[in-house]
């Protein structure tokens, strides 16, 4: 006979059935699904919209360039089956405005956590009022992280740089957003 029968035949003899079977019967679940949740791609593919601070940390040199503190509004809407977001986002102040339509590549790097990169373009609503993203329609480059806490809830904080973002100045604009947002 071998050490497995042995074993087996020794804890059915110790074991009443009923114990025997409840146990199978308690951890067939995790037997069955673990092929199916192991197999399935590590992701955070969830849409969001969201609102946080802002805080521009650059200064164009002129009149009107100086850096601001505000807030932000920002969205995302994952592309399904692709590793790209379109995403929206409005820097204001308390007299301007960066509105920002952005196209970027997202990273998983957990099962609930992305960082992604990407680029757009900034609209300033009134060109020479400060926003914390310059004063000006600029090119705009993003980096940033996003990660969701609970079933609807995300974190997410990013850097954007305005790309010659100032009236009358060749200086670029940087500015550091974070956020709380709902997801769905």
């Amino acid at each position: 006979m071998l050490l497995s029968q042995t074993l087996s035949s020794a804890l059915r003899k110790a074991l009443p059935a009923g114990l025997v079977a409840l146990s199978a019967l308690a951890i067939s679940p995790a037997v069955i699904f673990a092929g199916n949740a192991s197999a399935q791609p590590i992701t955070f593919n969830d849409s969001y919209i969201g609102a946080g601070v802002s805080s521009g940390v650059t200064n164009g040199g002129q009149s009107g360039d100086a850096a601001t503190i505000g807030g932000n509004i920002q969205g995302r809407f994952a592309i399904p089956n692709a590793p790209v977001s379109v995403r929206g986002a409005v820097l204001f102040s308390g007299e301007s405005a960066a509105i920002m339509p952005l196209l970027t590549y997202d990273l998983p790097v957990s099962s609930n956590a992305n960082i992604y990169a990407g680029a757009g373009y900034s609209f300033a609503d009134k060109e020479g009022k400060p926003s914390p993203l310059g004063n000006k329609n600029a090119p705009v480059l993003t980096a940033g992280a996003e990660a969701g806490l609970g079933r609807n809830v995300v974190v997410y904080g990013d850097a954007k740089w305005g790309i010659d973002a100032y009236k009358n100045s060749s200086a670029d604009a940087v500015s550091f957003q974070a956020g709380v947002g709902y997801r769905f």
